[in-house]
């Protein structure tokens, strides 16, 4: 195994890693704002990870500027989304969660 592919396997494993971090937050987390927070998080940053090992392993730019494509578009529907989903909750009238009085979104 070559240094590049040792990089790019570090690289996948740790968005994998991120994504089932996200999933975690998302199933353990008490209200939506909080689970909104963890999965837009962790998401992003494993899809980020996961498309920087896969143009470091494609080794052609024309693929390298889709994968940053695809991850620049992920990140404006992830973060579209959440907002919409936040808005849409707080209309409703879920109040969130005040971390000074329950700390159940920072443990």
């Amino acid at each position: 195994m070559t240094v590049t592919e040792s990089l790019a396997l570090i690289l996948l494993l740790s968005g994998s890693a991120f994504y089932l971090a996200g999933t975690v937050g998302l199933l353990r987390f008490p209200d939506v704002y909080c689970r909104l927070h963890a999965l837009a998080k962790a998401d992003n940053t494993g899809l980020c990870l996961i498309c920087a090992g896969l143009a470091i392993l494609s080794r052609d730019w024309q693929v390298t500027a889709l994968l940053a494509l695809v991850w620049l578009v992920g990140l404006l529907a992830s973060t579209v989304s959440a907002h919409l989903i936040a808005r849409h909750a707080y209309m409703a009238g879920q109040n969130p969660i005040s971390a000074r009085k329950e700390n159940e979104c920072l443990d």
